[in-house]
């Protein structure tokens, strides 16, 4: 384009054009390589070639000039046409078969094949979901065992002290001293020196009594041996009853004359029917009898009289 300026002719490049007037003008581009490679030539200019490309809810980025549509994350289906969000179904939540346990008490349950498997723990017996211990009280184990933490068992292991011989004797373990040794059996027994004679007026061993309370003692080649009274348990000089109440019972039992017992007998009347529910005695008349289970048991009328 050519303007008069002060008499003498001015020349400039048509606008959108770029180049020397008095040689040559050109448009800003003609073909893509002439645009950095994140534009496009359009229209004969460098321009961003993304708006209006992508459709709904996908995102545009210029590789070599040329628009390339993505869906955003969390999206999918055709970016160039539109995309739609993912729908994700969650996982159901896996179920425990153990949670809770339904294998009762003193037992483990562990899951197989997506069932419960139940398993009494180690030290008790029986099936769920009733394991039990292997014994609660003495009376429960063979002669020559006690009950230690619920458990049949040798008491003689620690009972006795040193140079001591130890025979468990209806559960209770009776320490003597060694053939040769003198003392207390419970705590130390040192060799009878055969040089020093005898003590004199050596007197009985068992008196005062040595085994504390519960116990007795007896004289066992010149030396104390304890053991608990009938009726209690533990070792001297710790011998108690087998009981003071009836929660040191099975739900079956009641604590009478500190012993465990079945409460039922000379509870219930004639003729009545006696169980133990929490250690105490229920009398109910068997089915065709009626009156007070606790006295006495009649055969019922027939209906009508």
């Amino acid at each position: 384009m050519c303007n008069e300026r002060n008499g003498v002719g001015s020349c400039t490049c048509l606008p959108q054009y770029f180049g020397d007037p008095y040689i040559a003008c050109r448009p800003e581009c003609v073909t893509n390589a002439d645009c950095d490679r994140s534009k496009a030539c359009l229209n004969n200019k460098c321009v961003n070639p993304c708006p209006g490309t992508c459709g709904q809810d996908a995102t545009c980025r210029v590789v070599n000039h040329a628009p390339m549509c993505s869906c955003l994350p969390g999206y999918t289906g055709d970016p160039v046409n539109g995309c739609t969000i993912i729908i994700v179904t969650p996982l159901p939540v896996p179920i425990d078969p153990c949670d809770p346990s339904p294998c009762g008490p003193n037992s483990n349950c562990r899951t197989h094949d997506g069932h419960a498997v139940c398993l009494c723990q180690p030290g008790f017996s029986g099936v769920p979901p009733t394991c039990r211990p292997g014994c609660i009280v003495s009376s429960e184990c063979s002669q020559n065992r006690a009950c230690i933490n619920n458990k049949c068992a040798d008491p003689c292991p620690g009972s006795c002290g040193q140079n001591t011989n130890c025979l468990t004797v209806n559960h209770n373990p009776i320490c003597s001293c060694a053939s040769g040794y003198s003392g207390d059996p419970f705590v130390h027994c040192t060799r009878i020196s055969t040089t020093s004679p005898s003590p004199k007026g050596e007197g009985d061993p068992c008196l005062p009594n040595p085994c504390g309370p519960n116990s007795q003692c007896r004289v066992i080649g010149s030396h104390p041996a304890c053991s608990c009274l009938q009726n209690y348990i533990g070792r001297p000089p710790n011998c108690r009853p087998e009981c003071t109440d009836n929660s040191e019972c099975f739900n079956t039992a009641a604590c009478i004359n500190q012993r465990c017992k079945n409460p039922c007998p000379g509870a219930c009347g004639e003729i009545a029917r006696c169980t133990v529910q929490n250690h105490v005695p229920i009398c109910t008349c068997p089915e065709g009898y009626e009156g007070d289970p606790t006295v006495r048991c009649v055969l019922a009328s027939p209906p009508g009289e």
